[in-house]
């Protein structure tokens, strides 16, 4: 019955999008309409074995859709979102739950100015105090309601200035009115120069280099009796960027002012003449180098990250998920093969010091090592430690900040990853993958690996992983990709196997057949998480259905993860643009 539901709603959705899309091929030169929507339904079963959730309601769905008009310098939009109810687990943060219009906005924009009023997302720099985004599969949405501008008073230099509240949960589509808001109210003004363009008249500089600054503050009323916590927290930034030739260098350095939180235990400021070595220890401090070098075949790149009580959200209270102003970009890649993904890293805004290098190498074709069709190999490695800690106390309370300096590490590795990786073509119709990977979690600060009842998550893991993908094109239709996988630890829930077969007839169908094995996870039971999927695909509508368990874990997205819970059942998605 339910999964009668959901056929009916993606037919309904179908009927709505030929119509709109009818609508915008009318094209009279004047007005273009054009959009997207997807669909998510899931159908949950009973399942001990694995501890799979069923909640009340056996069905989730939810799904949204955007319709955009432009014309000329006039832009408006809106998105319809549906969440009856959103899965389990989902979304990461506060509540979403009802039907109604999530997003809407109406934009003018021409060669000076550019101005948004309603909802819109925005980023300064590399995000490290402003970036406003929002991402469907892990539930978070951080838009601004409110008004933006932009002006581009010179081909050299553009200014932006933001105002508004952010979103924080979403009741039954009463998006317009403030239940559906935080309590903060976020300001901003960020700035960018292009100085070739700038110093053109007077110098010519060698390569290209741009330069920026932001700024950014919050507000939010301090209700405590017990504590003076500031209401106006200020944040800054600085960075530039510069090319030239092969090489490529970006940098920012990002402070935040005095910010209690829920992130930091809700930590303010010892007076300086309590410790004037200390000074205002209860700030934030943030770092981002980035340089690369590339030439035909060769590429390396070498990260540095530093970060000190970065957690910068718009209202104090805010869960870890919810209401959060910037974004901290992770040091760390996040692996796509399935047991791989068992330990992604989550970016520790209170504090870490992280390292990335990566090298890729072209062999050449008819070379020893190349063979003839030549082969390519990638290496990474990411470390990050916990950062040097002087803990503090907050005027003779039970309450402990701590002094963090920038590039300090401590002796307590958070995470490392080295990986390896083959890429070879053997013939014209088969390529193979071999790829290594070594990761060292600790459970203890990320938090992100599960357990069944009676298996212990805590403490580091130590795992070693080994992949073998291969490609075989049969004909111009045909196509056959696998995959094995075996990932061996003796923490946690100790080893795994997987396999993954995946066969495409181009363009329109694709069929998928996948295997997790547990098979030593400490308790002496077995435990498979088989699944089948079936695929069309035509133009950009895309249609998939989804039979099995689901494993436990971690969903990650650049940094930020939220967990879900063991499931089985059957799950349908359905997108499409116009």
């Amino acid at each position: 019955m339910y999964l009668v539901k959901i056929i009916k709603l993606a037919l309904v959705s179908g009927a709505i999008f030929i119509g709109v899309h009818a609508f915008a091929q009318d094209d009279n030169n004047k007005a273009v309409v054009m959009g997207n929507f997807q669909l998510d339904g899931q159908y949950y079963l009973e399942d001990s074995a694995i501890s799979a959730v069923v909640p009340e309601e056996t069905m989730a769905l939810s799904g949204f859709g955007n319709i955009l008009y432009r014309k000329g310098k006039f832009t408006a939009g809106m998105r319809f979102e549906t969440y009856l109810p959103a899965p389990v687990g989902y979304p990461a943060g506060a509540s979403w739950s009802g039907t109604g219009i999530g997003y809407r906005f109406a934009q003018y924009s021409d060669d000076l100015f550019d101005i948004t009023v309603g909802n819109f997302y925005e980023q300064f720099g590399n995000g490290m105090i402003m970036r406003t985004w929002e991402d469907r599969g892990l539930g978070v949405d951080y838009m601004l309601d409110g008004v933006r501008l932009k002006v581009r008073p010179s081909d050299w230099s553009e200014i932006t200035a933001i105002y508004g509240k952010q979103r924080f949960n979403f009741d039954n589509g009463t998006q317009f009115v403030s239940d559906d808001l935080g309590q903060g109210i976020v300001r901003g003004i960020n700035a960018d120069f292009d100085l070739n363009s700038l110093l053109d008249s007077i110098v010519a500089l060698p390569g290209q280099l741009s330069i920026g600054g932001s700024f950014v503050s919050k507000f939010q009323n301090n209700n405590s009796a017990r504590y003076d916590f500031p209401e106006n927290v200020g944040a800054g930034s600085a960075r530039l960027k510069y090319n030239i030739g092969g090489f490529q260098f970006s940098g920012e350095y990002t402070w935040i002012g005095e910010n209690p939180s829920a992130q930091n235990a809700q930590i303010v400021n010892i007076p300086d003449s309590l410790d004037p070595s200390v000074g205002l220890w209860a700030t934030g401090k943030g770092v981002n180098l980035n340089g690369t070098y590339s030439t035909r075949g060769f590429g390396v790149s070498i990260t540095a990250s530093s970060l000190s009580n970065m957690a910068f959200q718009s209202q104090r209270e805010a869960g870890a998920f919810d209401s959060w102003i910037n974004y901290l970009p992770p040091t760390s890649v996040l692996q796509t093969y399935l047991l791989s993904q068992l330990y992604p890293y989550a970016t520790q805004p209170n504090g870490e010091v992280a390292y990335r290098g990566d090298l890729f190498y072209n062999f050449k074709r008819n070379t020893t090592l190349g063979g003839r069709y030549g082969m390519k190999l990638e290496l990474s490695y990411t470390q990050v430690n916990s950062p040097n800690i002087a803990e503090l106390n907050d005027l003779g309370t039970s309450r402990n900040g701590a002094k963090i300096d920038l590039f300090d590490p401590g002796d307590e590795i958070y995470f490392s990853d080295f990986n390896a990786k083959l890429t070879k073509k053997f013939s014209k119709k088969f390529k193979g993958i071999l790829f290594y990977q070594n990761i060292v979690y600790n459970n203890d600060v990320i938090l992100g690996a599960y357990d069944y009842d009676n298996v212990p998550t805590k403490g580091t893991v130590y795992s070693d992983l080994f992949v073998f993908e291969g490609n075989v094109k049969i004909n111009k239709k045909n196509n056959i990709r696998f995959e094995a996988q075996a990932l061996f630890t003796n923490q946690h829930l100790q080893d795994w196997v997987a396999g993954l077969v995946e066969y495409t007839v181009s363009p329109h169908w694709f069929f998928t057949v996948i295997d997790q094995w547990n098979y030593g996870n400490g308790d002496g039971d077995d435990f498979h998480f088989p699944s089948v999927s079936w695929g069309y695909i035509k133009n950009s509508s895309r249609i998939s259905v989804t039979y099995g368990r689901q494993r436990a874990g971690v969903f990650c997205v650049g940094g930020i993860c939220r967990v879900v819970p063991a499931s089985n059942g059957l799950s349908i998605s359905i997108t499409s643009s116009f």
